[in-house]
């Protein structure tokens, strides 16, 4: 028989694993486009970039992130919970050890750990699918600044808007949701009782979306993924290869459009081919172009996920 007390801890270890692995699939992926290109190339102009401008963009990736986190702590005001702020915003942090799995969803690893708090999972779920639905509607607010030059772009960002504006409008069809709710409600089974229990997600998330809230989340997710595009634009200009502000923005926030409607883990290979196809399209050689995306993601989404993992260690 397995011991219970070897299992529990390997069960309250998979956060930390599952970062682990993705940090090593993603490290050989970066290795294979650096040999591809040529490494020592990649190399050089990793050097040229510069200890003070890692740091740069670091901060400016960090600025998105606790700009995000108040939006977060708006949503849950709304949702009538409140928490210690500095407790609150370790566990916000904890959630971005699994940024990358499919679609973000590991990090309703939130929900979990603010159980203890008394915050019930459906207000901190709702939060996090309003914080979803904000960063697609920002992002593709950033994206459409490119629209009128890369015409291939707009069914992607279209479809997208269309998706988001489906979700919101049927979030706020009261009659349909009231429907559903009473004919999962008598039934036994465990799919209806999930059906129910979304619902009442379906509910909570209504109410973080309303007009001013809506507007706030919007504002707050522009400005915060501003911050990392700008950060991309500065990158390109300081290994030689300046581009519009507006191009830059538009490519790194494209990039980071498809790789969230790819469903894959991160958007890992979907966000890094385009980032890297669009500046080569745009003029800036291959090595300079692998050397810009590797930089950009290491900044923003691998910075996030060792951010994550300490806070997590510490949670834990």
């Amino acid at each position: 028989m397995t011991d219970p007390s070897r299992a529990q801890p390997a069960e309250k270890n998979w956060p930390l694993r599952a970062a682990l692995w993705s940090v090593v699939f993603a490290a050989v992926g970066y290795l294979a486009l650096s040999l591809w290109v040529g490494w020592r190339d990649v190399l050089a102009a990793l050097v040229q970039v510069g200890p003070w401008v890692l740091l740069g963009l670091l901060a400016l990736s960090l600025s998105n992130y606790l700009l995000r986190f108040v939006r977060w702590s708006r949503y849950l005001a709304l949702l009538d919970v409140s928490l210690p702020w500095r407790s609150h915003l370790q566990i916000y942090f904890s959630g971005f050890a699994l940024t990358t799995s499919p679609g973000k969803l590991g990090e309703m690893l939130r929900s979990v750990l603010l159980k203890p708090y008394g915050v019930p999972s459906a207000s901190s779920l709702a939060a996090f699918f309003a914080e979803r639905a904000s960063d697609l509607l920002s992002i593709i607010v950033l994206a459409a600044i490119g629209l009128w030059v890369y015409i291939p772009a707009r069914p992607v960002v279209g479809l997208a808007l269309l998706a988001v504006c489906l979700v919101l409008v049927l979030a706020q069809w009261t009659a349909g949701i009231a429907a559903v709710d009473r004919w999962a409600m008598p039934r036994p089974q465990k799919w209806a009782k999930l059906l129910v229990r979304l619902c009442e997600i379906v509910l909570h998330f209504r109410r973080c979306f309303s007009l001013p809230a809506m507007i706030m989340g919007l504002v707050i997710g522009i400005l915060a993924w501003f911050a990392e595009g700008f950060g991309f634009w500065w990158l390109l200009a300081e290994i030689g290869y300046p581009l519009p502000l507006t191009t830059a923005v538009f490519i790194y926030a494209f990039a980071m459009l498809v790789g969230a409607l790819s469903f894959l883990p991160g958007g890992l290979g979907s966000s890094e081919a385009v980032m890297f196809g669009l500046l080569v399209l745009n003029g800036v050689p291959e090595v300079a172009a692998v050397t810009a995306t590797l930089i950009c993601r290491l900044a923003t989404l691998w910075f996030a996920v060792a951010l994550g993992a300490a806070c997590l260690a510490r949670q834990r």
